[in-house]
Parts: structure tokens; C-alpha cells; sequence
């Protein structure tokens, strides 16, 4: 039996796994590989109270940079608040709990020139066999799955007065729908600091990133803000899943376990991976002397499970893509959030009932019936729906 877990990226996930590894199994070696200088990106990661165990959320508590107790939403026709607890991460607090913890356990600035099931070889020559391996490094760009994307940049501002902001507003499609369904997303982190950006659902990948950080300097504007200082930017691509064929997509590099993007392990809708990384965290913390041979299957039945449990999920996402102008798309979320305050929790949480899916596709439809019925059973040439 091997005693070391060598997980390869150094993204949320596999921050996440080492550091209940540490902490659990504390005679288990680790090596955390990072290409980059630094660990996390450039990202900040949120989630609701109802997303994660009582015990997951104080495992969690010392990587938490901020908590509110409500957030808002505004559509044209909609504007509400919410109750529900919800919390963000940043990749510098990320990556200063993971150093503090793990220190010569980790390694950055070194890329992977090779990795197999329970063997890793990094750039510089290193080499590490007999060994459990855990591949972290995100959306392997994989065409087994039909895809959307949702993409944005932001940016942490200061700015020279207060901005009165009490909680976060998670989205504002009040703003112009340009490039598929458009919000802005707006964090307050201090008195004087925002975290806002500009988030598109569109079926393009690129980023216009000019465009977007001139709308979110005019964004700060229109609601009265003024930008002091601009003091660091981030950007993402997510994935929107609505289709495709998961085992197709497992079968790459087959045997070596994988976490957060690369396994499949997030919302669907949302995109939100971190209840997903910290329950696989638990869930390999639980088994800390398994072999790459032991987890494989573990992980790859958890990404199984989860795209079952996803498939309304994937049906709204064909909905909002298919069925929907690009600038009515918004629409489908303005009809969501009419809802109850419990079932937009369960929804966020992946955990959405029978009874909460009628009520989601009931009432006046958002999008044309026709279109809607059609977009529910559309499957791309490209991408077949997997039977798993």
C-alpha cells in the first residue's frame, strides 16, 4: 500500500482534498503541484449556507473571506431579497490557509510532464511512482459534452466613499442583454470594496474583455460609485452543461481519479463546484490510504450520480439556450426566482424535488411552448445524451 497522494493542479478542489488529507490522515504524505506561482488563479468561489453541511461549513470557516446573511436579485419585472446565508472564497485567502498548513507539501511554479494512474512526472525531472494520483486541472476541453458557457470578468475595486451595500446582489439583469443572458454580480467585501462583474451565458467561449471591464466601470457609475483604485481582475469560462455523453468523456486517461471541472463535479446551471469539492473532499478524507485503483471508481460513480440527478438541470439549460432569444433568456431566470425562498435554496444546492420542478416549469411559460418542448429533447449531432 502506497502512503502518498500526489494531487496534480492546484485549483479549488484539490486545495480542498489536500488540506482534509492533512488534517485527517495526518501521517499521509502529500504533494500539491501547482503550475502557476500561486494557488487558486485568480478566483473567488461562493456558495449558500444550504449548499454545504453544518460540517463541512466550519471545516470551511478558514477559508472563508466574507458572509452575508441575505443577497438580492433584480430582473426588469423582479426585484427581491432573499434569506439564506452566502459566503465567498478568494484564491489569495485560498491560497494563504493552504500554505500555512501544508508549506514544502507544496510546489508551484513546475507543470506535469506526464501522469498516469499512480505516477507523476513533473517538468523539472522529478519523478513520483507508486503513488495515489487525484488530476485537478480543470475543463480538460472535452467535446463529449454539449456546452454553453458561462464567462466573466470582474474586478475588485475601491472606491472613495462607502458604497452602502449590505449584501451581495447575485445578479442584476436590469443591465442591456448583449451576447446570449447578461448580469452584473456584485460582492460588497468591505465598506469600500466591491467585487463586481460582468457574467454572460452565451453559446461563445470568448471573452470580450475590454468591453466587459468598461461596462463594469459603468455599472459603478450608474449606481453612484466611484472608482478609487482598481486593485486586482479575474475571469472565468464555466461550463453550461446540456447534454452529451459522460462516460465518453470519463474515458479519457482512464483510471486516473479526477476532481472539481475535470470530474464533471459541479452545477450545472450555476456553475458552482465548491459543494461538490467539499464533499469529495470529505469523501477521500474518509478513505485517506486508498490507491488511485480504489478512488477511480469512487469518483467517477460520484460524477454518475450527480449527472442523473442533473438532468432537469441540463433540460433548463437547453430551455434558456435553444428556446429563448438571446435577449429574452433572462426570462427563464425571472420566472424562476418568483418562487419560494426554500425551493430557489434546494435548487442551488442540486436537491430540487418532483414538486419543485413542476412548479418551475408551471405557470406562464417564459418562452414560447413550442420552442420550450423542442429544446427539452434537442441533442446536437456533436453530442449524444448519456444513458449513464
Amino acid at each position: 500500500m502506497n502512503d502518498t497522494t500526489v494531487l496534480v493542479g492546484g485549483g479549488l478542489a484539490n486545495c480542498l482534498i489536500a488540506c482534509r488529507l492533512h488534517l485527517l490522515a495526518p501521517n499521509r504524505r502529500i504533494l500539491l503541484v501547482e503550475r502557476e506561482d500561486r494557488l487558486g488563479g485568480n478566483h473567488t468561489w461562493c456558495f449558500h449556507t444550504s449548499d454545504v453541511t453544518h460540517d463541512q461549513l466550519e471545516w470551511l470557516a478558514p477559508f472563508i473571506e466574507c458572509s452575508w446573511s441575505t443577497y438580492e436579485i433584480r430582473f426588469p419585472e423582479l426585484t427581491r431579497r432573499l434569506e439564506g446565508g452566502y459566503h465567498c472564497i478568494t484564491s489569495e485567502r485560498l491560497h494563504g490557509v493552504v500554505m500555512d498548513l501544508l508549506g514544502d507539501a507544496v510546489v508551484c511554479g513546475v507543470g506535469v510532464a506526464n501522469i498516469t494512474s499512480d505516477a507523476v512526472e513533473l517538468e523539472d525531472g522529478r519523478k513520483f511512482s507508486d503513488v495515489t494520483v487525484i488530476d485537478g486541472r480543470g475543463d480538460p476541453g472535452s467535446r463529449d459534452l454539449d456546452v454553453g458557457y458561462q464567462k466573466f470578468v470582474g474586478r475588485v475595486v475601491k472606491l472613495d466613499a462607502p458604497h452602502g451595500l449590505h449584501s451581495p446582489i447575485l445578479m442584476d439583469a436590469t443591465v442591456e442583454q448583449v451576447d446570449g443572458f447578461r448580469f452584473l454580480y456584485t460582492l460588497p467585501l468591505s465598506k469600500q470594496r466591491l467585487l463586481i462583474e460582468d457574467t454572460r451565458y452565451s453559446e461563445f467561449p470568448q471573452l470580450a474583455r475590454e468591453e466587459m471591464r468598461a461596462e463594469i466601470d459603468a455599472y459603478a457609475r450608474g449606481n453612484g460609485w466611484s472608482i478609487e483604485k482598481v486593485e486586482r481582475e479575474e475571469e472565468g469560462v464555466l461550463p453550461v452543461v446540456m447534454g452529451g455523453d459522460l462516460e465518453a468523456y470519463w474515458s479519457a486517461a482512464p483510471g486516473v481519479p479526477r476532481s472539481g471541472v475535470r470530474a464533471g463535479l459541479f452545477h450545472y446551471v450555476t456553475g458552482y463546484s465548491l459543494p461538490e469539492a467539499a464533499a469529495l473532499a470529505d469523501a477521500l478524507a474518509e478513505r485517506a490510504n486508498a490507491s488511485s485503483e480504489q478512488i477511480y471508481p469512487l469518483i467517477r460513480n460520484r460524477s454518475r450520480v450527480l449527472w442523473r440527478r442533473g438532468r432537469f438541470y441540463r433540460i433548463l439549460n437547453r430551455m434558456m439556450f435553444r428556446a429563448a432569444e438571446p435577449e429574452h433568456r433572462y426570462r427563464v431566470l425571472q420566472h424562476f426566482y418568483r418562487l419560494p425562498d426554500d425551493l430557489v435554496h434546494r435548487f442551488y444546492a442540486g436537491t430540487t424535488t418532483m414538486s419543485d420542478r413542476i412548479k418551475i416549469l408551471s405557470g406562464k411559460p417564459p418562452v414560447p411552448v413550442g420552442r420550450a418542448i423542442r429544446s427539452w429533447f434537442s441533442k446536437p449531432a456533436t453530442a449524444r445524451e448519456s444513458k449513464t
